[in-house]
C-alpha cells in the first residue's frame, strides 16, 4: 500500500490470538512488523491478506518466547521473506532454533531483555514476564507519542512490569481462562496447576485486576487476548473484565474500549 506524503499513522491488528496460535501486526509509515508467528506460514500470509497487507512489506518479527503457539511459523517466514529481521534475546534464540530450522545468520538479531531498540519512527522496549519459558519477554511499541503494549503468557504482572507499561494507548492483554471452567475441565491436574501458577497464565479476573493497575488517562483501547479454547469463552472473558473494571469506577466503553480477539479471524486494523 502506498503511503501519502506527510501522512502519519500507528496501526495495529491482532491477526490471531489464542492458546493455539498468536501473531500481531503493527505498522507505521517507516515500519511493518509482526510480533510472534504461532501459526503456519500459509495461515499468517492469509491473515495478512485479510487486512489488505502483505508479508513482503514486513521488515521485522519480534519473538516473545519459544512455545509453539508463538513460533510455529517463524522459520518458514524467515526463509521465505529474507528482508525480515527476527528479534529476540539470546536464550530464546538458543531454545527456539532447534524447533524452527535454519534461519540465515543475517536475519538473526539479538534483542536483550529490558532494553529499547530504535527503528526509525518506531521504538520498541522489551520486558521480562513470569512464564515457564527460558527467558520470556514481551514488548511495548512507541510511535509519535502513542504506545501499544502486548502482555500475554504470564502468571502475574509484577510492579516492575507495571512501571514499564503504565498508561499505554492500547493493550493486548491476557485473559486466558475462567478459573472455574479450568478447575472443572478435562485437563489433568498437573496442567491445571501449571496454568494457574505464577509461571502460567492470567485468568479473566487476574487480567482485569492487572489492567486496573496500569490503564491511565491515555489508554483508549484494550484487546483481550490469548483466550484458552477449552477453558474460556469470548463473551465470558469480555463480561468478566468489563464488569470487574466498571465495579472499580473505570470507564469501560467510555474512556476506553474493550475489544475481543479471535484464533482464526484478524481484527481489522485499528489506528491509535
Amino acid at each position: 500500500m502506498g503511503n501519502l506524503p506527510g501522512l502519519d499513522y500507528f496501526r495495529v491488528s491482532p491477526l490471531a490470538s489464542s492458546s493455539t496460535g498468536n501473531v500481531t501486526y503493527i505498522e507505521t509509515p517507516q515500519h511493518k512488523v509482526l510480533v510472534d508467528a504461532g501459526l503456519s506460514g500459509k495461515k499468517v500470509e492469509l491473515l495478512m491478506e485479510s487486512i489488505g497487507r502483505t508479508l513482503k512489506e514486513v521488515d521485522s518479527l519480534f519473538v516473545t518466547h519459544e512455545h509453539s503457539d508463538h513460533i510455529r511459523g517463524v522459520g518458514v517466514l524467515a526463509r521465505r521473506y529474507p528482508q525480515m529481521n527476527i528479534y529476540t534475546n539470546a536464550q530464546t534464540w538458543q531454545a527456539m532454533l532447534p524447533k524452527i530450522g535454519k534461519v540465515p545468520a543475517a536475519q538473526r538479531q539479538l534483542f536483550p531483555m529490558g532494553t529499547t531498540l530504535s527503528l526509525g519512527d518506531l521504538d520498541v522496549t522489551s520486558f521480562g514476564v513470569s512464564h515457564d519459558a527460558i527467558a520470556p519477554q514481551f514488548y511495548e511499541f512507541h510511535h509519535s507519542g502513542e504506545s501499544f503494549v502486548i502482555v500475554t503468557d504470564t502468571g502475574y504482572v509484577s510492579e516492575r512490569v507495571e512501571g514499564v507499561i503504565k498508561d499505554a494507548t492500547c493493550y493486548l492483554f491476557e485473559a486466558n481462562h475462567d478459573t472455574e471452567m479450568l478447575r472443572e475441565g478435562m485437563y489433568p491436574w498437573p496442567l491445571k496447576q501449571r496454568i494457574m501458577s505464577d509461571l502460567g497464565h492470567l485468568s479473566n479476573v487476574d487480567g482485569a485486576h492487572a489492567l486496573m493497575d496500569v490503564v491511565g488517562n491515555d489508554t483508549k483501547h484494550i484487546f483481550l487476548g490469548h483466550l484458552s479454547q477449552e477453558n474460556n469463552m469470548k463473551s465470558l472473558a469480555h463480561m468478566t473484565v468489563a464488569e470487574t473494571m466498571a465495579a472499580h469506577d473505570l470507564g469501560v466503553d467510555h474512556d476506553f474500549y474493550l475489544h475481543d480477539t479471535d484464533p482464526l479471524v484478524a481484527v481489522p486494523l485499528l489506528t491509535l
